[in-house]
């Protein structure tokens, strides 16, 4: 699957590549990021490397750097992963570093990647999973468009306790509605 590279007002969508590993690793080492999306696993600098020098070669996936302002720079990453072309579907999830949250770069990543999944790849349905503690994301997504699907209870750490996921997705005619396409 070629891995494309998306064009929006303030955000650049490209390729993940090895250039980019000192910006993942500061984000998979930020106790914030970590939390939020339940990210219980520990990395190496040279896990960071490799994953970023090979992730473009996978086939079932699209994982995309989030750059801006005309920078190149690793602001986050955007991924569709688990791609199924049988069952039309993908999931999704979005993960900026300390410092660019808040600023309406996952926003604009979102709308750029919804638009590739249904309209590039032809996908029916994308899906996601937030963290119950993780507020401001659920209310991005819901904002977005998507719809809350479930909830998986006690699914993920929080600390010394658990918290839930609360599954959402949406469907391509919810994402042709909303945008009057």
């Amino acid at each position: 699957m070629d891995k494309p590279t998306l064009e929006g007002e303030m955000v650049r969508l490209r390729p993940i590549r090895a250039a980019d590993a000192a910006g993942m690793w500061e984000m998979v080492n930020d106790p914030e990021a970590m939390r939020t999306t339940g990210t219980t696993a520990t990395f190496t600098r040279q896990q960071i490397d490799r994953w970023c020098a090979t992730i473009s070669d996978q086939p079932d996936r699209i994982d995309l750097a989030i750059t801006a302002n005309g920078s190149d720079d690793y602001l986050g990453e955007i991924v569709l992963n688990d791609i199924d072309t049988v069952l039309s579907s993908a999931s999704m999830r979005l993960v900026m570093r300390p410092g660019y949250r808040g600023r309406g770069y996952g926003t604009e990543a979102i709308e750029l990647v919804l638009g590739l999944a249904f309209d590039g790849v032809g996908l029916h349905r994308v899906e996601l999973d937030v963290l119950s503690i993780n507020a401001r994301a659920h209310s991005l997504y819901e904002n977005i468009g998507f719809r809350r699907e479930g909830r998986r209870r006690d699914a993920y750490r929080d600390g010394e306790g658990w918290c839930d996921a609360i599954i959402m997705s949406m469907l391509d005619d919810e994402y042709r509605a909303l945008r009057g396409v």
